[in-house]
């Protein structure tokens, strides 16, 4: 079925014709078949976002409707896969057109004549249901792709068999419960804007360890959970996002680069494959697949590149796995619907954008979750949202912004004052806050020891006592501070400089695990009580500073990772005996 451009305004087409086309359904747009999605239908006539250049096209070219609303393949080799916003492979085209990328490009996301060796676990006669594992298919060295029934297809498999498959071609054929035979190959498609079923979505209750201290021990988010990191150009916004993407203990990663500049997604697509899994030995990109939707691209295909990751997370999630998506920025898909709405003429809402920013941003962030998986045999999957959230100017009151805090549970706040100073993570711990911190109590009680969350509040006090003193250091000077409010500031240094701060450019501060958090943290919040007592029997405040050890612990956190733990004891006994030491000479003055 095909209709006729009738106007051309930027990338909004609007064609008639097309009375018999449903709303969402994809379409193809003029001589060069540009890809669209049809947003609004009145009469006859309908509203279509194309998600390439429109520039020469003008009315009267023809429109043809696919029937289909914008739909992902999913299946074997999307794993190490760099695609654009709509699911194009970008190897192949490259391969094809070269690095200047034509309008119109068609190439199927998957490769259709790459075999796959695929190893039946049902067997002939089984009854199976939708998300039932039909076989597995080893996509990586780290990756079990695991081959399931399609959601809405249930009956008794007639032939499964091994061997070497492309995704096209039948692994299985079923008998459905009415009498039909359906043939089922590796490759599903499925609508980007509808989230895939599950049985049971249960309340977050493991923390997804990324290796930065900040995070892990401060604001720790969980399994299934969703977080947003706001913050100013140059706050270190992606750098943030690139350490939770390169060491979260999570199976799959979904890293989406939505309107990123295209530095930024050339430095993940140069250090992924470089960079070592501290789980598994291997390449990073052999967990992870990459959306780049870079800011020179369409606009609107932004807003396609957020619904096509996380449905490919979705499609993980299923399996089993724990996936996170790691969207960069959410922003540039705000200014994307922004765009699109002021084309519509649609009514605008706060700051110009449109009136259902925080309903769309509130469906994406939806489908994370801990669920159990659809299919006969019980399994819990996770699909954990990271959104970076850029503020014009890092005003945290602007639209988006807002709109991100009511829908997260988790908000990581970006400094610009503490980048300038060098400080990474540029996390503010004044401003951020973690609302997981008492459902993952139990696991940190049961894993970690009930001291590690009684720490972690007792850290979070003196930063918060450092903030109200430093009003008055500022009026009077330090010097005229008791030696108690002193060593408080002493202490809220060693945690900003010695814990909270991180390296992301060297191997050994780069990922630091929960155990050696815990204990980097004990032993500064030990040295905070030792000195306290020594104060209280005279000792002098200078002398306490001074000892040897308050250095060694400095430099604690560049300690090798398999000597850590030797080097903290040793911290410890040094740490004590110059600290009685000093109180003994105070209790003799």
């Amino acid at each position: 079925m095909s209709g006729k451009v009738v106007k051309v305004s930027g990338p909004l087409v609007v064609a008639t014709g097309l009375s018999d086309a449903n709303m969402s359904d994809v379409v193809r747009v003029g001589p060069q078949r540009l890809i669209g999605e049809i947003l609004t239908m009145k009469g006859d006539s309908a509203s279509i976002q194309v998600y390439e250049e429109t520039s020469g096209l003008g009315p009267g070219a023809e429109v043809v409707t696919t029937g289909a609303p914008m739909s992902v393949e999913l299946g074997p080799g999307m794993i190490e896969g760099i695609y654009d916003g709509i699911q194009r492979p970008l190897e192949k085209i490259v391969e094809k057109v070269g690095a200047n990328i034509t309008r119109g490009v068609e190439i199927p996301a998957l490769d259709h004549d790459k075999k796959w060796a695929f190893t039946p676990i049902a067997k002939v006669g089984d009854k199976v249901t939708g998300g039932d594992i039909l076989g597995t298919v080893p996509e990586t060295a780290v990756v079990l792709h695991k081959i399931m029934v399609p959601p809405k297809v249930s009956g008794t498999i007639e032939k499964i068999e091994s061997g070497s498959f492309t995704v096209l071609e039948p692994v299985a054929v079923i008998r459905t419960d009415d009498g039909k035979t359906v043939e089922l190959p590796m490759v599903q498609r499925w609508p980007v804007r509808v989230g895939r079923p599950y049985q049971h979505k249960y309340p977050p209750k493991r923390p997804l360890c990324s290796g930065q201290r900040i995070i892990d021990t401060m604001f720790p988010i969980a399994k299934g959970g969703t977080a947003a990191v706001p913050g100013p150009f140059g706050s270190g916004k992606t750098v943030v996002q690139h350490q939770l993407a390169k060491w979260s203990d999570v199976d799959i990663v979904v890293y989406i680069g939505c309107g990123e500049r295209g530095n930024e997604m050339t430095d993940v697509l140069r250090e992924f494959p470089e960079l070592k899994d501290p789980r598994t030995g291997e390449s990073l990109m052999k967990r992870t697949v990459l959306i780049a939707n870079t800011s020179d691209m369409p606009v609107a295909a932004r807003e396609a590149s957020v619904y096509t990751g996380i449905t490919i997370a979705e499609y993980f999630r299923d399996m089993g796995y724990d996936v996170a998506v790691i969207a960069d920025s959410t922003s540039r898909w705000a200014e994307a619907l922004r765009e699109m709405s002021g084309r519509l003429e649609e009514m605008p809402g706060e700051e110009g954008y449109p009136a259902y920013l925080s309903s769309r941003l509130a469906q994406f962030y939806e489908r994370a979750g801990s669920v159990e998986c659809i299919g006969s045999d019980e399994r819990r999957g996770s699909l954990t949202a990271v959104g970076a959230v850029s503020p014009p100017g890092g005003d945290l009151s602007e639209p988006v912004s807002q709109a991100t805090m009511r829908i997260v549970k988790v908000f990581w706040a970006l400094d610009s004052a503490l980048a300038y100073k060098r400080h990474f993570p540029a996390i503010n711990w004044l401003n951020s806050y973690s609302l997981y911190l008492d459902s993952l109590k139990p696991w940190f009680d049961e894993n970690l020891g009930e001291d590690f969350i009684k720490n972690r509040g007792q850290a979070m006090s003196i930063l918060q006592n450092e903030a109200s003193l430093n009003e008055i250091v500022q009026l009077v000077g330090k010097d005229a501070l008791s030696p108690a409010d002193q060593l408080t500031l002493e202490t809220a240094r060693m945690i900003r400089e010695d814990f909270l701060q991180q390296n992301a450019f060297t191997d050994i501060d780069g990922y630091s695990s929960y155990d050696r958090q815990k204990k980097l943290l004990a032993i500064i919040l030990r040295y905070d009580l030792l000195c306290r007592d020594a104060i209280a029997k005279g000792a002098d405040a200078a002398k306490l500073f001074a000892i040897p050890s308050r250095e060694t612990i400095g430099r604690a956190k560049s300690v090798p990772v398999e000597e850590y733990e030797a080097a903290y004891a040793a911290i410890d006994t040094s740490m004590t005996k110059e600290i009685a030491a000093v109180a003994a000479q105070g209790g003799e003055d």
